[in-house]
């Protein structure tokens, strides 16, 4: 329990992924708690979606997935998972709450993060450290829409994989011009969190072919085909 209290509070990495452990198991537990899961559903999908993307990533750079190596990991989410159980105690809906919606973003930016740590460390190419970074940000809340039965909502219109894109490719730039560190991960977790604090708050969206088409057709005044 020492080794992981010394290595959270000075390893970057450490950081940002216990942080974001804890934010989406809560995040995603909510959501099973608001489907009217029973208590081992609830966990299975707040576990789900704090390993899948972590679990994803290392298994792309060849190591085995820190979640079946430590069982502080697996504390980690158990906490999350507690926290939206206890939420949903004293909220009427807890995963539409500003806690939720916060962590949620949280989650997003301390996993963006950790991914892009991971992929530069491993040596990948530049899009390699963004694609690896999303996927750890997003693959496990993809994977918990799936279990609760409905379309990832990353594939709809929400502007969220994006600010995971964003996260990894401000980590990846300030990596090769002054070097992998704690500045570089602070400024991917910021332009992470930030961005996606900001497109709630003013409901951005990612346009969807349909809404381009019907741009183009009042553009050019082709509204009957």
């Amino acid at each position: 329990m020492y080794e992981l209290l010394r290595s959270v509070l000075l390893d970057p990495f450490a950081i940002m992924n216990s942080v974001g452990l804890v934010a989406f198991a809560l995040v995603g537990a909510a959501k099973a708690i608001r489907e009217e899961f029973d208590l081992f559903g609830i966990t299975v999908v707040g576990l789900v979606t704090a390993f899948v993307g972590g679990a994803t990533r290392d298994v792309l750079v060849g190591r085995i997935p820190l979640a079946l190596s430590s069982m502080g990991e697996i504390t980690l989410g158990m906490v999350g998972v507690s926290l939206a159980v206890a939420l949903h105690l004293v909220l009427e809906s807890p995963d539409d709450h500003p806690i939720t919606v916060v962590s949620d973003a949280i989650g997003l930016a301390a996993f963006t993060t950790a991914g892009a740590i991971v992929a530069v460390e491993t040596g990948v190419s530049s899009f390699g450290v963004v694609a690896i970074a999303t996927i750890n940000a997003v693959g496990g809340g993809a994977f918990a829409d799936i279990l609760l039965d409905r379309s990832p909502f990353i594939l709809v219109t929400d502007f969220y994989a994006s600010c995971a894109v964003l996260g990894g490719t401000t980590y990846w730039l300030l990596a090769v011009a002054f070097g992998a560190g704690s500045v570089a991960a602070a400024l991917c977790a910021a332009v992470t969190v930030g961005t996606r604090l900001y497109a709630v708050r003013f409901g951005l969206h990612l346009p969807t072919a349909q809404s381009v088409g019907a741009a183009v057709d009042g553009r050019f005044g082709n509204g009957s085909k």
